[in-house]
């Protein structure tokens, strides 16, 4: 009974090893004649159970498969002609590696021109992929790496972004390399070779390529680190952000949005403190800058620093005149003690003397604080200056103006 099932399981290695060799040959025949559906066809047949192939014909088999796919699918076809280079190096028997590694070149060349056409077509989805193919194809060519997440980022793919941006971190990728570039002959279009010099120099000598150039980059470090902090800004991360920012300004410390984006990750996390403090430094850099005072004026008004507030706010203003905002949160801020003025009053309903003395001190700040709001009123009018404009013409007794701008409340009100 062995002997049978021994002889059965030779016939059936025979039988299988025939059907190996035989849709190879169909394979090779389709390729040679171009039919690559037909070569595709009878591919998957095989592919199914791949490691089951026969060592003597493997490397065949791994070539006409880097071949079917080829420009289709450039991660199936690159890792055929890999898997041959490798097999064959471990065999000892080199037939197709020097034609393999001309197809991995032809890949390469391929993969880079397709991404720069994409990117340049505004197409950075398929950009993204393709530029990471190339990286794939050459991992030591980082540039490709870079190149996929700016694309991803364009793309608003910031997952995908913040990924490659981490590795090219990781990698300490700085981004200072010489760049290849040369025309081709055929075409006479300009070729991207990326740093790949070897290639283009032998692309040159073989004639395919010509007038060769190229173009040494600034380092990307700086870039790298703040699109990481910003990923990590846009996802709602500000723990993580903060951290990168941090980083970011050791490469660019003069760089003000740095400083005013870990600034707002603080205001996220509520200490204020520590964005009071950024706020400073980032005044030191740029101190005629009135937005910066503005918001060190809204920090300090948050924190009940009310005369604080009002210096940073002033000197908004003085630096641009018709900063609304400013002019509005000075006005505002003069008011912020009237709730307390109100309640006292509440309380002293029957001491008249002690209630006048307190109304006047509401009158006064009306007196003080009016000046702000018209002057914001005027440059831009909404419901909400007008109405507190009214109340206090109201309580001050000025009945003119308060008669010219009762109209206009009640236009804004119905709309």
């Amino acid at each position: 009974m062995k002997k049978q099932i021994l002889t059965v399981t030779v016939g059936l290695l025979s039988l299988c090893a025939f059907a190996q060799k035989d849709e190879i040959k169909l394979i090779e025949k389709a390729v040679k004649q171009k039919d690559f559906i037909t070569a595709e066809t009878n591919l998957a047949k095989l592919e199914a159970n791949e490691g089951a192939i026969e060592d003597k014909y493997k490397a065949k088999y791994l070539f006409l498969k880097g071949q079917v796919y080829d420009t289709i699918n450039i991660v199936k076809s690159s890792d055929a002609y890999k898997k041959l280079l490798k097999f064959e190096r471990k065999t000892n028997k080199i037939k197709y590696t020097k034609e393999a590694r001309v197809k991995l070149k032809d890949l390469l060349v391929f993969s880079r021109q397709n991404a720069s056409k994409n990117y340049n077509d505004g197409d950075y989805k398929s950009a993204k992929k393709d530029f990471f193919t190339a990286y794939k194809l050459n991992p030591k060519d980082t540039t490709q790496l870079y190149n996929a997440a700016i694309s991803a980022q364009l793309d608003k793919d910031s997952e995908t972004a913040l990924k490659h941006y981490e590795k090219l971190n990781k990698l300490n990728y700085t981004g200072i390399v010489t760049e290849y570039y040369a025309v081709n002959v055929s075409t006479g279009k300009k070729e991207y070779f990326g740093t790949d010099k070897t290639l283009r120099d032998q692309r040159i000598k073989l004639g395919v390529d010509k007038d060769p150039t190229q173009i040494t980059l600034k380092s990307k470090k700086p870039a790298i680190v703040e699109n990481i902090a910003y990923a990590y800004v846009k996802e709602g991360k500000p723990e993580k952000a903060i951290a990168a920012l941090k980083e970011a300004r050791k490469q660019n410390p003069m760089d003000v949005n740095l400083i005013m984006n870990e600034a707002q990750m603080y205001i996220k996390l509520n200490k204020m403190d520590k964005f009071g403090e950024l706020m400073e430094d980032a005044i030191k850099l740029q101190p005629n800058n009135p937005s910066l005072f503005f918001n060190l004026g809204v920090v300090n008004q948050n924190q009940k620093r009310l005369e604080k507030a009002k210096e940073y706010y002033q000197k908004a203003i003085d630096l641009k005149p018709d900063y609304r905002d400013a002019i509005l949160n000075y006005g505002i801020t003069v008011l912020a003690n009237e709730q307390a003025i109100v309640d006292e009053m509440n309380k002293n309903l029957s001491n008249e003397k002690k209630y006048d003395a307190l109304h006047a001190q509401q009158k006064q700040l009306y007196k003080d604080a009016i000046p702000y709001f018209e002057k914001a009123d005027k440059l831009e009018r909404n419901i909400d200056s007008v109405r507190i404009l009214l109340n206090m013409y109201d309580t001050l007794g000025m009945t003119a103006k308060a008669d010219a701008l009762r109209p206009v409340y009640k236009e804004l009100r119905g709309k």
